[in-house]
């Protein structure tokens, strides 16, 4: 997918941020990547649901209509983050320091974006928006190692096999195709809020 490439302090701020905490993920899990996954896709799941719940009360409070659509793609997003995260459990199987950690890194991730989202949202989008850049990236290079015979192409999940609508026989393979695909829609959404785009929106709510 395309990167996009900063245009100010902004950007810049979010971009590093972004390298820090992929810097952070290759330290603890290197190639794990179904490890990886599942402290990923904790952490992922909280942007969504803290501007979710952020514009609700911006829309309770100013008793106005119009912020509905984002609230739903936020939501959306965080639902389908925690739904990745549900299915990488069952593939990798993790220990009680790497379930440790996830509660750890959700604290402490969530309290920072909530924070970050106050200040300047467009910033928070654009990092998001980079966080799934570098999602993309790290599917890509685990469905590299599927296919290579280095990680066993084990069968998917039956909650994945439903909730994508996937044949029977579907394998881990197939499941990081349809999970990096949903990760590409992430970054185009979050990169389109932070420019300000919302060509994405519906007209109810």
């Amino acid at each position: 997918m395309k990167h996009i490439k900063p245009k100010n302090f902004s950007d810049k701020f979010a971009l590093m941020m972004t390298k820090f905490f992929r810097l952070i993920a290759d330290t603890f899990f290197a190639k794990r990547y179904g490890h990886r996954a599942v402290v990923l896709e904790t952490v992922a799941g909280v942007p969504g649901m803290v501007a979710g719940m952020i514009l609700h009360m911006k829309s309770l409070r100013k008793m106005k209509t119009g912020y509905g659509p984002d609230i739903r793609e936020m939501l959306a997003e965080a639902e389908n983050e925690r739904m990745h995260l549900m299915f990488f459990i069952e593939i990798a199987n993790p220990n009680w320091f790497e379930r440790y950690l996830v509660l750890f890194a959700q604290a402490v991730f969530f309290i920072f974006y909530m924070i970050l989202y106050m200040i300047d949202y467009k910033t928070a989008h654009r990092m998001i928006g980079y966080f799934e850049e570098e999602a993309v990236r790290s599917y890509t290079d685990y469905l590299a190692m599927v296919e290579n015979g280095e990680v066993e192409n084990v069968p998917a999940p039956e909650l994945a096999i439903k909730y994508y609508n996937m044949k029977k026989s579907a394998k881990l393979s197939d499941l990081i195709v349809k999970v990096r695909a949903d990760e590409m829609h992430h970054s185009k959404v979050n990169h389109g809020l932070a420019d300000g785009n919302t060509s994405y929106r519906r007209k109810n709510g």
